[in-house]
């Protein structure tokens, strides 16, 4: 039996994958909070590594535009932290699957960017993620798995696709930006396909380095908001398009952050599918979720 352990299990995503890996019997799944284990300590890093086969490490910060007034904090936990679980892997042999982000790239290209395009990100939250993106290629060159990941929504936690839903309560129309391009990804399909790398580099069919876990397709936040409100059955044209200097934010945004998907094939994986399938499924899942109103 395989030994994994998931840091950051609280998140949306490290949640998830617990979901996932719920049915797995074949695998034995250590899950820790924030609360359960300060990854920015080297010791306590050390400790909760040692016995396992694979650790995926889901723990960041998140929080993009406090990363620009506290990038040594953000540093912190998502470069230096993530060098001390790396460090903890490679003195035992343990596989490492790291999350990371669209971030790390410049965000202006015109055509998707691939696994091994340069990176150069534009914000403080970019380059604290670009550091552990690093760590794990300096430390684990052979055994460590690097998953970029973007426009992440889900059932637990804070996301865009929840807040256009709470704002159609609140207001009449909601201005959206269309200049900033992406891809919506289901926090559930991508705990899926992470548990699906976790089987093919503990086979041996996976190689190390960077892949892309993003939903297949593109689309704005304009876009996405319209798509919302149609599968809920709202008026999308609630919802009206705006540029990105309407919303003055501390952070800087890519404005292109379509990533591209080859390197599943190297691990015998197809990418994650179109991004509105996705979301139907979601949308759907979570109206089967809710409580019936009272009349």
């Amino acid at each position: 039996m395989s030994r994994l352990l998931i840091t950051g299990s609280g998140g949306m995503l490290g949640r998830d994958l617990l979901a996932v890996l719920r049915s797995r019997s074949d695998l034995s799944v250590t899950a820790t909070t924030r609360a359960d284990l300060d990854i920015t300590d080297p010791d306590a890093a050390r400790a909760a590594v040692a016995g396992h086969d694979l650790v995926i490490n889901t723990a960041a910060w998140t929080d993009v535009d406090g990363a620009e007034a506290q990038e040594n904090a953000a540093t912190a936990v998502n470069g230096d932290a993530v060098a001390h679980l790396a460090r903890a892997c490679a003195a035992t042999g343990t596989r490492m699957i790291h999350i990371s982000t669209d971030y790390v790239f410049r965000g202006d290209a015109t055509e998707p960017y691939s696994e091994d395009a340069a990176t150069s990100p534009v914000n403080a939250y970019g380059r604290s993620k670009l550091a552990g993106e690093l760590a794990v290629t300096q430390l684990l060159p052979d055994t460590g798995y690097i998953v970029r990941t973007a426009w992440l929504y889900g059932e637990h936690g804070p996301n865009f696709v929840a807040t256009m839903l709470r704002l159609a309560e609140e207001r009449e129309w909601l201005d959206v930006v269309d200049d900033q391009w992406g891809q919506p990804t289901w926090s559930y399909r991508l705990a899926e396909q992470l548990v699906a790398l976790t089987d093919a580099a503990l086979a041996g069919h996976a190689s190390p380095g960077a892949y892309h876990g993003t939903a297949s397709g593109a689309t704005t936040w304009y876009g996405l908001a319209r798509a919302v409100f149609t599968l809920r059955g709202l008026d999308p044209d609630r919802i009206r398009p705006t540029t990105s200097d309407r919303f003055r934010r501390p952070a800087p945004r890519p404005t292109y952050s379509v990533l591209a998907h080859q390197r599943w094939a190297t691990a015998d994986l197809q990418p994650l599918a179109d991004w509105r399938s996705a979301l139907a499924e979601a949308m759907a899942e979570a109206m089967a979720r809710a409580p019936v109103r009272p009349s």
